[in-house]
C-alpha cells in the first residue's frame, strides 16, 4: 500500500479508493447504490454515495432520483445571491465613471450660475444698456444650447460606461472524425483482448459498463489506438491534436470566410496533455499565424474548461478591441489509456472518447449581422478554498504506479454545494422577476421565518433558458440535473444524443449538445442557450447565450442521423423520434409541389 501527502496528511490508497480520470461523472444526483449484482463486491461504507457505482455497474433505477439528488438539504448563501446581481455591474471601470459624472456636475453648475448671472445684470442695466441686453440676452440662448449639448453627452456616457462589449459567436464546429476512426462496441473489446493488457475479469467488467455506459456504437477513438499494434508515445498524443484541432479549425475558418491571419487571440484547453512548446503554439505554427498574437493555454480544469476558456476570452475581449478570438476545446486520449487491471482505473476506458470544438468569437460591431449568438453571462464557482473541495478529486499513484484521479467520499456533498452555489450565483442574471420573487419569499419562510414544512423551492429556469447543454459526463450527470431542475426529457436529449453519438469528450462536450440543437432546427431569435460543466477543484461554470436569428444547420445531418439504438432510454427515444417528425415536416414545406406521377 502506498500513500500521498495532502494538507492534512498522508492519505492511503488501497484497493478500496475509486479512482477516475479527471472529469468523469463529476456530478449527478445523490444516490446511494445498494449490493453489488452477482460477481461484483458491494461498495466500502465509507464509499457507500458513490452514485456512479450504482448507475454504472447495477440496474438503473429512475425513481431513486426521487429519494436522492435533491439540493433542498443545502442552505442558501445570501452573499451568492448578491454576486449575482452585482456582476451586472462587473466590467465598469468606476473611477473613470466617478470623474465623468463629477465633470458633468460641475459644467452644470457653472452654466446655472452663468446663466443667473445673465439674466440679473441684463435685468439691472436694460434700461440704460440696450445693447449690452441684447448681447446678454443672446449668451443666455448660447448656454441652453451648451446645457442640451452636455445632456446628449451625459446620455452617451452612461451608455458607453455602463455597457460591457458585446462578445458574438461567428460560428462554431465540432469534430466529425474520419470513418477509419469510428468504433463500435465490438471494435472497443476486441482492441482490448488483442492489447494483451487486461484480464479476463477485467474484460467482463468493461463489457458490464459498456452496456449500461449510454455510449452507442459510432462513437471515436484515436490513430494511436485504432491501429494495431497501439502506438501510446507523445508524438502520437501530438499527432491526436493536430489531426483533431486541425480538422475543426480548417473548417471553421472555410465556413466563417476568416483568415487564420486575422485571428489577435487565440485560447486552447486540454487538461491531461500539457507538451512544450504548448498547444497553442501548434496551432500558431500550423496556420503561421502573426507573430503579435496573444496565446493561452490552459491545461488540469477538467470537464468544465470549456466554459473556462469562455469565460476568458470575454475578457480578453472586453480589453482588446476589434479583435478576432479562437477558442478550442478538446481531450487528450492517446496516453490517458489506462492499460491496468483495476477496476476502478478503466472506467475512463469505457467512457471517454475522441473530441474536439472551435469557436471563433469576435467583438467586431460589423460581424453582428452574421454572428450566431451573443454572449450574456458567464458563471464561474469554485470552492477550492476548503480542503474538502479541493481534495475531492485528487491526482494520484496507485499501487500499481499507474496514474489517476481519487474520488474522496465527500464529492457528492461537494458537487451539491458547488452546483447551488452557481445556480445561487446566475438566477438573478437570468430568472424573471417572478421567479426571484417566489424564491426570496421561500427563503424568508424558511431561513427567518422558521417554516420548516415549506420545502425549499427551486426557481424554473425554463422560464428564463430555452434550450439546454449539460455536460455529457454520463448518464446520472443528465439524470441528476434533469431531476434538480425539473427539466423533459426533450430539454436533456442533447445531452444524451451528444453521449450516445461521441461519448464523454470533456471540455468539447456543451459544443456536440449546442451541435445537435442547431441540427433539430428548434433555435428561434432571441431563445437562450445554457451550457453547464463541472470541473475538479471543485468548480460548477456556466454560459449563457442569446440566439441573435433562427438557426437550422444542415452541415451536421449525417453526423447526427447516426444517433440511437439500445444506447438511449425510451424517453430519449421518443424524444429523438419528435425532433426527426419535427425535420420531417421541415423539409415537406422545402419541396416543391410536384405533378402526381401514375
Amino acid at each position: 500500500m502506498s500513500a500521498f501527502h495532502s494538507r492534512r496528511g498522508p492519505l492511503p490508497v488501497s484497493r478500496h479508493q475509486y479512482c477516475f480520470p479527471p472529469g468523469a461523472l463529476f456530478c449527478g444526483p445523490v444516490l446511494q447504490p445498494p449490493a453489488g449484482p452477482a460477481g461484483f463486491p458491494s461498495p466500502p461504507p465509507r464509499l457507500n454515495r458513490l452514485w456512479f457505482v450504482q448507475n454504472l455497474i447495477d440496474d438503473y433505477k429512475p425513481q431513486d432520483l426521487r429519494k436522492y439528488g435533491n439540493l433542498d438539504k443545502i442552505p442558501v448563501n445570501l452573499q451568492e445571491v448578491g454576486t449575482g446581481y452585482r456582476s451586472w455591474f462587473g466590467v465598469i471601470n468606476w473611477l473613470s465613471l466617478g470623474i465623468f459624472f463629477a465633470a458633468i456636475a460641475f459644467i452644470y453648475a457653472k452654466s446655472s450660475m452663468m446663466l443667473i448671472s445673465a439674466n440679473e445684470l441684463a435685468s439691472n442695466l436694460s434700461q440704460r444698456y440696450e445693447q449690452l441686453y441684447a448681447v446678454l440676452h443672446g449668451l443666455e440662448t448660447d448656454l441652453w444650447i451648451v446645457i442640451i449639448a452636455m445632456s446628449v453627452f451625459l446620455a452617451w456616457g452612461a451608455r458607453r460606461f455602463l455597457k460591457q462589449t458585446s462578445v458574438y459567436l461567428l460560428d462554431f464546429v465540432v469534430l466529425d472524425p474520419d470513418l477509419e476512426y469510428m468504433i463500435d462496441r465490438d471494435f472497443f473489446m476486441q482492441r482490448s483482448r488483442d492489447s494483451g493488457f487486461f484480464t479476463d475479469q477485467a474484460l467482463d467488467f468493461q463489457e458490464k459498463i459498456l452496456r449500461r455506459s449510454g455510449l452507442g456504437d459510432h462513437t471515436y477513438f484515436p490513430p494511436g489506438i485504432v491501429i494495431s499494434p497501439m502506438d501510446l508515445s507523445m508524438q502520437s498524443a501530438r499527432d491526436e491534436f493536430l489531426y483533431v484541432a486541425g480538422k475543426c479549425c480548417d473548417e471553421l475558418f472555410q465556413k466563417t470566410g476568416v483568415d487564420p491571419s486575422k485571428i489577435d487571440l487565440i485560447v486552447v484547453n486540454c487538461s491531461l496533455f500539457n507538451p512544450t512548446p504548448s498547444l497553442s503554439a501548434m496551432i500558431i505554427n500550423r496556420y503561421k499565424m502573426r507573430d503579435n498574437i496573444r496565446n493561452y493555454n490552459l491545461s488540469g480544469m477538467g470537464c468544465s474548461a470549456g466554459v473556462i476558456s469562455l469565460d476568458l476570452a470575454k475578457d480578453l475581449l472586453q480589453v482588446h478591441g476589434a479583435s478576432n478570438c479562437l477558442v478550442i476545446s478538446t481531450e487528450n486520449i492517446t496516453q490517458n489509456w489506462y492499460h491496468g487491471n483495476q477496476r476502478n482505473l478503466l472506467l475512463s476506458n469505457c467512457l471517454f472518447r475522441m473530441g474536439c470544438a472551435a469557436v471563433l468569437l469576435t467583438n467586431k460591431p460589423q460581424y453582428a449581422s452574421r454572428a450566431k449568438y451573443e454572449l450574456l453571462h458567464t458563471v464561474r464557482v469554485h470552492h477550492g478554498a476548503s480542503d474538502e473541495s479541493l481534495e475531492a478529486v485528487y491526482q494520484i499513484e496507485d499501487p500499481d504506479n499507474l496514474i489517476g484521479v481519487r474520488l474522496s467520499k465527500d464529492l457528492i456533498n461537494v458537487v451539491s454545494k458547488t452546483l447551488r452555489s452557481n445556480l445561487t450565483t446566475l438566477g438573478p442574471l437570468i430568472l424573471p422577476i417572478s421567479e426571484q420573487l417566489k424564491f426570496f419569499i421561500n427563503l424568508v419562510q424558511t431561513k427567518y421565518l422558521g417554516f420548516k414544512n415549506i420545502p425549499r423551492y427551486t426557481p424554473d429556469f425554463r422560464k428564463a433558458v430555452q434550450h439546454f447543454c449539460i455536460h455529457a459526463g454520463g448518464r446520472a450527470v443528465i439524470d441528476g440535473l434533469e431531476q434538480n431542475l425539473q427539466l423533459t426529457p426533450d430539454d436533456v436529449l442533447p445531452s444524451r444524443a451528444t453521449l450516445n453519438r461521441v461519448g464523454n469528450t470533456s471540455s468539447s462536450s456543451i459544443w456536440y449538445e449546442l451541435s445537435f440543437i442547431e441540427y433539430s432546427a428548434r433555435i428561434k431569435k432571441g431563445d437562450r442557450i445554457w451550457q453547464i460543466a463541472f470541473g475538479s477543484g471543485m468548480k460548477c461554470n456556466s454560459a449563457i447565450w442569446k440566439a441573435l436569428r433562427p438557426i437550422h444547420d444542415r452541415s451536421r445531418d449525417g453526423f447526427w442521423a447516426l444517433t440511437g439504438g439500445d444506447g438511449l432510454a425510451d424517453d430519449a427515444l421518443e424524444a429523438l423520434a419528435r425532433v426527426h417528425k419535427h425535420l420531417a415536416k421541415i423539409d415537406s414545406r422545402k419541396k416543391p409541389a410536384g405533378k402526381a406521377v401514375n
